[in-house]
């Protein structure tokens, strides 16, 4: 380790440490944590699998993705909420994914409320971004010490009251948090990580979705 919550790779390069140089878990970290996303599928898969996450690592949720995406019709929102018992039995019947009847019926539910808020919104691209934080939330340095004491943020729980309201379940301001730094909603990526400067670039160059 070359800095608290930093780790230097076999390449030489240092990133955050929390993906342990597991092949796949790095390879997630690189290419995809914290990356900006507007793809309506895939913030709804995320915050779905977040709510599965609570109480397991993310780890476990990352290697049963495939799975999850095959018994959630690839996290496409409007099948989703067409889902009934005969679903929710064929899941906890499915030993690919997290088999709790709890998490199964939210993600129905919150499948049904993602079509609410695209309704009202235009897609749900706009409504989370509509919600990033400004500078003034923000941390001046993002280091390890500065994320291990803010499991949750001001605009995670406004996001999490918000959806609370709206019907969604499971959506704590830890899971939400969890999800805007995976998004790409706040770069994460601690100082003296590789990926940091290339996600603020990125970030620079994004178009906030407004619809």
């Amino acid at each position: 380790m070359s800095a608290r919550g930093l780790i230097t790779g076999e390449d030489g390069r240092q990133r955050c440490a929390w993906h342990g140089n597991l092949e796949d878990y790095r390879r997630y970290h690189d290419e995809e944590w914290g990356r900006p996303v507007t793809d309506d599928r895939r913030l709804f898969e995320k915050i779905c699998l977040e709510g599965f996450q609570s109480g397991l690592s993310w780890l476990t949720i990352l290697r049963k993705r495939e799975s999850f995406r095959s018994a959630f019709s690839g996290f496409d929102f409007d099948a989703v909420a067409e889902f009934g018992e005969a679903d929710i039995e064929r899941c906890l019947a499915d030993p690919g994914i997290v088999r709790h009847r709890g998490k199964i019926v939210s993600t129905i539910n919150n499948a049904r409320r993602a079509k609410e808020l695209r309704s009202e919104f235009g897609s749900l691209a706009a409504y989370f971004w509509a919600h990033e934080p400004d500078g003034s939330e923000r941390p001046e340095v993002v280091d390890y010490e500065t994320l291990i004491a803010n499991p949750t943020t001001p605009a995670s729980v406004r996001i999490s009251k918000d959806l609370k309201k709206r019907g969604w379940t499971f959506v704590g301001p830890t899971t939400v948090y969890a999800f805007m730094q995976a998004m790409g909603l706040v770069n994460d990526h601690l100082e003296g990580c590789f990926c940091r400067e290339g996600i603020e670039e990125m970030r620079r160059q994004f178009a906030r979705p407004t619809t």
